[in-house]
Parts: C-alpha cells; sequence; structure tokens
C-alpha cells in the first residue's frame, strides 16, 4: 500500500531547502539592499523578508498578529490585507531580527513535522495562517513555492541570480504548469479539443486540453501537432507564470496559432 505520508514528508524536505536558501541569501545583504524595490508593488526586499517571517512564525505557533495597515494602494482583496499586517508589524525590526525570527520559527516547526509527521493528506493543520481552508497538503505543497518564489524576488531586486536548480526550483516550476489547463480553458476559453503542450526546462514536457465540458485537462501523452507549443527556460516560466515581469529576449519560443499563444502568456499569472 502506498505511503499517504510519504508526499508530506517530500514537501517538507523541499520546503526546509527552500527556507534555509532564502535566509541563506538574506545573510548576504548589506544594509541598502534591504531597501531595494522589488517586483511585488509597494514591496522592498524587508517587505519580502518580513511577509516570511510572518507566516513561518504563525505556523511555527506563534499567536495572530494585528495591525492597522491602512488602505496602501497596492493591497487587493483580503489576503493582501492580511499579509501586510507582517510587513507592517516589523516596520522597526532589524534585518538581524528577522532573520533570527525565520530561523527560530522554521527550526522549531521542523522539528515538529519531522518527530511527528502528517499521515493525512486531506486533513487540517493546525495552526494555520489568517484561517485559510488549506489541508495539509495543500499547505505543505504551497510554502516551499512561496519561499522559493520569494527567493526570486530578492535575487532580481538585488541582482544576485541564481537558485534555478533546486528543489524547490524545479517544485515550483512544476507546481505553477500544473495551472496551464486552467488558464486555458477559462481564462483564455480555448475551444474544446484544444491542445496545447509546455516544454519546460528541467521537466517532462506539460500537455493539456479542453473537454467538451469546458474543462482543461492534463493530456497522459504529448501530441505531436499540438495547437500551440510553448517553450521556455524555468526562469521565463516562473516569470510569466508568477506574474513578476516579462522573460528576457530569446527565453520563449512559440510554435502553432501565434494569437492563441499570446492569449496564454498574457492570461498564464497564477500566484501573485
Amino acid at each position: 500500500m502506498t505511503d499517504p505520508g510519504a508526499e508530506l514528508r517530500e514537501y517538507v524536505d523541499v520546503w526546509w531547502q527552500a527556507v534555509n536558501d532564502f535566509v541563506d541569501l538574506l545573510e548576504e545583504l548589506d544594509e541598502e539592499e534591504w531597501s531595494a524595490p522589488t517586483d511585488l508593488p509597494g514591496w522592498d526586499v524587508k517587505a519580502v523578508a518580513s511577509h516570511i517571517a510572518h507566516l513561518e512564525s504563525i505556523l511555527s505557533g506563534a499567536p495572530e498578529e494585528t495591525a492597522d495597515v491602512g488602505e496602501p494602494d497596492h493591497v487587493t482583496g483580503l489576503m493582501g490585507l492580511y499579509t501586510e499586517i507582517g510587513v507592517v508589524t516589523r516596520r522597526d525590526a532589524s534585518p538581524d531580527a528577522i532573520i533570527n525570527e525565520i530561523r527560530s520559527a522554521v527550526t522549531a516547526r521542523h522539528t515538529r513535522l519531522v518527530a511527528d509527521p502528517p499521515a493525512d493528506p486531506a486533513g487540517r493543520p493546525d495552526p494555520i495562517f489568517g484561517g485559510v481552508p488549506w489541508d495539509w497538503r495543500t499547505l505543505l505543497r504551497n510554502r516551499p513555492l512561496d519561499v522559493w518564489m520569494h527567493e526570486q524576488d530578492i535575487r532580481r531586486a538585488v541582482d544576485r541570480p541564481g537558485g534555478m536548480d533546486s528543489a524547490a526550483a524545479r517544485h515550483t516550476a512544476e507546481y505553477l504548469a500544473e495551472g496551464l489547463g486552467y488558464v486555458l480553458a477559462k481564462r483564455v476559453g480555448a475551444r474544446a479539443g484544444t491542445r496545447v503542450v509546455l516544454e519546460l526546462e528541467g521537466s517532462s514536457p506539460f500537455a493539456f486540453t479542453v473537454t467538451d465540458a469546458g474543462r482543461g485537462e492534463r493530456l497522459p501523452e504529448v501530441p505531436a501537432d499540438p495547437d500551440v507549443l510553448l517553450r521556455m527556460d524555468r526562469e521565463a516560466f516562473i516569470r510569466v507564470a508568477g506574474g513578476r515581469r516579462d522573460p528576457e529576449p530569446g527565453t520563449v519560443a512559440i510554435e502553432g496559432d501565434q494569437d492563441l499563444a499570446a492569449r496564454i502568456l498574457d492570461e498564464m499569472a497564477t500566484t501573485p
């Protein structure tokens, strides 16, 4: 019988690597770099680090935080207001304090997850931030993505490229690639039978079609003649799918229906 907890333990391992890489990067930065603006509107490097400190502290068992965040122009939706709390409450914190908070929180949480690992992917995690209605699988799968995407936000802000070959990088890219079917069917509204293939550097190809019911469905095999073939490296893909910035010239290749491909790329961002 397949161990239902094996997938969760793998996510914990990837998250643990991701948070250690994230903090290692923070420790390299000088004081001026902590003020560098990122691709995320309204957030500099310190705000990104504060966000990670906030969520990881809550997940490690710290009490929920409260703050008057006002109505900043860059915040949209309730979750945006929630994540802004961690930025506001750490506005006067030093970089060292934020780094130490992250290290302390993730070490405590990792110790508990290893000693008493969750076994039911559909179980309810406790604690969880903001009361989001996630199960263990969603939470543990999301954390490496969040941490690694923000590592890349910081790397672009301070011009320190790297981290594209880690387990967290592959996890994030392939997680985001699974959303292509939804983009194709729901956001683009492609006709039934439309087939799209994504050739993503470092991963096996992803192929999706639109069913007669209007749903995006992953194909078990890659068709030889899709309507659109998108070929890109990992960094180009996470820039587009993460809604960050345009990829560098020459890092995205398109074959097939150019108009449909442009519409897919325009709608591909699935995470803030």
